[in-house]
């Protein structure tokens, strides 16, 4: 699942003076482009706290450094216990125990 919404970015040598205000805004209001989705899969029976497959999430923003913070799209996602494994410079893994449901993940990175 992709995010289709992407917000406004800065030219940094032309930018005016208006546009660089309405970005402000727009990121006070917390309109930010350090979101984005992965879907942790169905395992291969139903819980019972074995590993499930590990998800690794391709995404340039990440860091070694970077907070990532998770947020469930339907009731199963803590069924999974998803968990970041590692970050990595443009990924970043998540571990999760088996469970015979997908479900689908928002996350955001910040740093």
């Amino acid at each position: 699942m992709t995010k289709t919404t992407n917000h406004r970015i800065l030219n940094p040598i032309r930018a005016t003076t208006r546009e660089v205000a309405e970005v402000l805004n727009r990121t006070v209001d917390g309109k930010l482009n350090s979101t984005g989705t992965f879907t942790l899969p169905a395992g291969g029976g139903g819980g019972g706290g074995s590993a499930g497959v590990d998800v690794t999430v391709t995404d340039p923003r990440a860091g070694k450094e970077s907070v990532i913070l998770m947020s469930p799209i339907g009731t199963h996602f803590y069924n999974h216990d998803p968990y970041i494994k590692t970050k990595n410079n443009g990924s970043f893994v998540v571990g999760h125990s088996n469970h015979g449901v997908a479900v689908d993940v928002d996350y955001v990175i910040i740093g």
